[in-house]
């Protein structure tokens, strides 16, 4: 595994990152050049962990008595903390306008990575497209991005404001990279959960319908794993905060249980590569799991998940779940993710760019 992707993981993960002294992370915090430690920073910043990987770094350096890399490391930090208040102060007023306009909105995967922040910003809503656009170029000042075939079969769209680097993400009604999953959209909004971030109150999904949508965006449409969603969905664990069997419940009844017990049992097993010990989850994830860490590798940044045949069973058996059941809708639409997935490896090959499918 390349070294940038193990420091981090380290600092990260490892309990000697935080307090006590590691001959080995102390060595590889002293021999950083300036090079590596942007290569760190770049990479800490794609995997939404900028701020606590950073951070464990300044902390590191502190206790080995690195000046340039704490520098280094406090002005990324900074600069990274500015951005995150700008954008926490647009996502609020984004929600402050949809329940001014008495409409539904709550922020998805996006306060997942506290006190990280992701490339984006994500909403769900259950009211109407034109109710959303509208409030968007009239409230917001928003204009609405290129829309792609899969962002359209989704019910989403992406709006870009003026002064804020970061795309808005509103999904209309639906979720799932093809707008498969009514059954998790239905709850979403009744079962929300009130946080406070800088002063800022927003509505956010219960923990269940959180992991559910990790495990919708990692095992069923990226194919890869942030560095974010070990350390975030492992701290839902250590903290005690999943009613095991909600997110049971709620799993089963979107069909992808088994996703999701593979999704917890890779945390897990990464967790355990540098923590020493596994998290500390039901007997039933792992009879459920369909495969775990040892088939996760590192490339182009993220820890890839293998599309066959892993995620393809996966994704056979949340189909004929809805074959199943008879949700025709939902089935349809599943149907298509194959050949979405295979127009965009097409368009990636030709253009350089799958922006315009997937």
């Amino acid at each position: 595994m390349p070294n940038a992707v193990h420091l981090l993981s380290q600092l990260l993960i490892s309990p000697s990152s935080s307090t006590a002294s590691s001959p080995a992370l102390d060595t590889a915090v002293l021999d950083l050049t300036r090079a590596d430690f942007d290569n760190l920073a770049a990479l800490a910043g794609t995997n939404h962990v900028l701020v606590r990987g950073i951070g464990a770094l300044k902390n590191a350096s502190e206790r080995c008595d690195n000046e340039p890399v704490r520098e280094w490391a406090e002005a990324a930090l900074s600069a990274e903390e500015q951005r995150i208040q700008v954008a926490l102060l647009s996502l609020a007023q984004i929600c402050d306008a949809f329940r001014q306009q008495g409409l539904n909105v709550a922020v998805i995967k996006s306060l997942d990575h506290l006190p990280d922040l992701g490339s984006d910003l994500d909403l769900y809503t259950d009211a109407k497209p034109d109710q959303v656009i509208r409030l968007m170029e009239g409230k917001v000042n928003a204009q609405i991005a290129s829309r792609s075939w899969g962002d359209r079969l989704a019910s989403k769209w992406n709006f870009a404001i003026p002064g804020l680097p970061e795309l808005v993400e509103i999904h209309v009604g639906r979720l799932g990279q093809t707008g498969e999953q009514s059954a998790i959209a239905v709850s979403l909004l009744h079962r929300t959960r009130k946080i406070s971030v800088n002063g800022q109150r927003f509505e956010v999904p219960s923990v269940s319908e959180r992991l559910l949508i990790s495990t919708l965006q990692r095992m069923y449409r990226h194919f890869y794993f942030r560095l974010c969603d070990i350390v975030d969905s492992a701290g839902l664990v250590e903290n005690g905060l999943i009613d095991w069997p909600d997110l049971y419940a709620a799993a089963t009844t979107a069909g992808i249980w088994e996703g999701v017990a593979t999704y917890l049992v890779i945390v897990s097993d990464y967790f355990a590569h540098y923590r020493g010990i596994p998290l500390e989850l039901p007997p039933l994830i792992f009879e459920s799991a369909r495969f775990g860490g040892k088939e996760i590798y590192f490339a182009k940044d993220f820890l890839r998940v293998p599309i066959l045949p892993h995620s393809a069973m996966l994704y056979g058996s949340q189909l004929a779940t809805e074959i199943t059941r008879r949700q025709v809708k939902s089935s349809a639409r599943l149907s298509l993710l194959p050949w979405l997935a295979t127009a965009a490896l097409l368009g990636q090959k030709i253009t350089g760019n799958d922006k315009g499918v997937w």
